[in-house]
């Protein structure tokens, strides 16, 4: 696997809750890809229900053009 060197600051408190792990850069790696993770899920959701609340809005505004031609040649009393 290809790498790359970083020199990175971190506050105080972060690194000392990294100071009983063994392998920073595996673990601070494993962090950023979580992270990335759950930031693009995030970004899917919201996407896909913006798509479902356009598709509502698409569904509704079409049951409105055809709301009048649902009882064409239906009369209450023909039953």
């Amino acid at each position: 696997m290809n790498t790359a060197r970083l020199n990175i600051t971190l506050p105080e408190d972060v690194a000392n809750m990294l100071s009983d792990v063994k392998n920073k850069s595996s673990y601070i790696a494993a962090a950023i890809r979580e992270k990335k993770l759950l930031e693009e899920k995030a970004k899917m959701k919201k996407n896909l229900e913006l798509a479902y609340k356009q598709a509502a809005s698409e569904d509704l505004e079409t049951y409105g053009d055809w709301e009048d031609t649902l009882k064409d040649g239906l009369e209450d009393d023909a039953w």
